[in-house]
């Protein structure tokens, strides 16, 4: 059973000096740093989870718990699964084995619209924003239980018109605070990369969800956009969602993460603070690389330069040689 979730320090009333991220952190300080450690409130949990292609195992997960609202980084290198792990929990795909659960509710065989209705959203790597739509057009679409979309309802606009304004209202509230106001009438195809993560974060917003799992929110933007992004996910938690995402930035994921999960051919390596992960000799060894934390010396770079010129001089070589024995045989043809 999940311990106390008001930790020392909180009020009855879920407020703290120091806000959600303090809450998170002192739920999560003195947790062991072990695959599958039971957490003190958790959101999701995931049981013995696996999804296999043919005879890859993408997925193989025995146990996770994500904290209640905290930031959970998600790490690993390609082909780890950690984007098949999202397409599980939300409904995308279904395993072969295992269960998972949010606030105590099975989530297995729901179709993703239906996770979303329960409090869980995603975006993802590749945005989908609807580009033949209007900024504020893509932002309804993210609104729920919109009376209009009824057949017959639709045919008496005073039953939804008032619910339209409202949701108008609210999404015209959020682009405003993801500085996107100004392209409401824009067609979210013109949007730059930055500007399509942002307008995706803030539709999620939309269902006022309870658990957001967010897909490289930062890859592919324009560094500008970099910080405005990563305050909108810290932001995310001072509202009191919990957090789920991927990144592959250490400097972005030790600087907003309460807790980081580690992921290497489809299994949990390492769960930890962001402090205890660089620590990890086996996280070192799948993921970081032994110069995750310092720049190389002189002589060390000396040594990586001279092994690249010698491939390159290995393989010029023997594309030369290849080049002479195919020679003869284009001559006789």
């Amino acid at each position: 059973m999940p311990a106390d979730p008001t930790p020392h320090g909180a009020t009855a009333s879920g407020v703290a000096t120091g806000g959600p991220q303090r809450l998170a952190r002192a739920a999560l300080k003195d947790l062991p740093w072990e695959v599958g450690v039971a957490k003190p409130d958790p959101a999701v949990v995931v049981d013995g989870v696996t999804r296999t292609f043919g005879g890859l195992t993408a997925v193989s997960v025995d146990h996770l718990e994500i904290q209640r609202g905290g930031i959970t980084g998600l790490i690993g290198p390609n082909g780890a699964g950690k984007t098949t792990l999202f397409n599980l929990l939300t409904g995308f795909d279904q395993p072969d084995t295992g269960t998972w659960s949010f606030n105590g509710k099975d989530l297995g065989k729901l179709s993703p619209h239906r996770v979303a209705r329960l409090g869980v959203v995603r975006t993802f790597q590749l945005t989908k924003a609807l580009s033949r739509l209007t900024v504020l057009q893509n932002m309804l679409l993210g609104a729920q239980d919109q009376r209009g979309e009824s057949f017959f309802r639709a045919l008496v606009p005073g039953t939804w018109r008032a619910q339209e304004k409202a949701n108008t209202e609210k999404a015209m509230d959020l682009l405003k605070r993801f500085k996107l106001d100004a392209k409401k009438d824009d067609f979210a195809g013109t949007l730059s990369g930055g500007q399509r993560k942002l307008l995706e974060m803030a539709r999620a917003l939309m269902s006022d969800p309870q658990v957001v799992m967010l897909d490289e929110p930062m890859a592919g933007v324009n560094p500008a956009l970099t910080q405005s992004l990563l305050g909108h996910v810290k932001d995310l938690r001072e509202q009191g969602m919990t957090v789920i995402f991927v990144e592959h930035d250490m400097d972005v994921v030790r600087d907003i993460s309460d807790w980081v999960v580690v992921m290497a051919a489809g299994k949990i390596i390492a769960e930890g603070p962001p402090e205890s992960i660089s620590q990890n000799q086996a996280v070192v060894d799948a993921y970081l690389g032994a110069h995750h934390d310092a720049p190389l010396t002189v002589e060390e770079e000396d040594q990586v330069l001279a092994q690249a010129e010698q491939a390159i001089a290995r393989e010029e070589t023997e594309g030369t040689a290849a080049s002479t024995d195919a020679g003869p045989e284009r001559n006789d043809r």
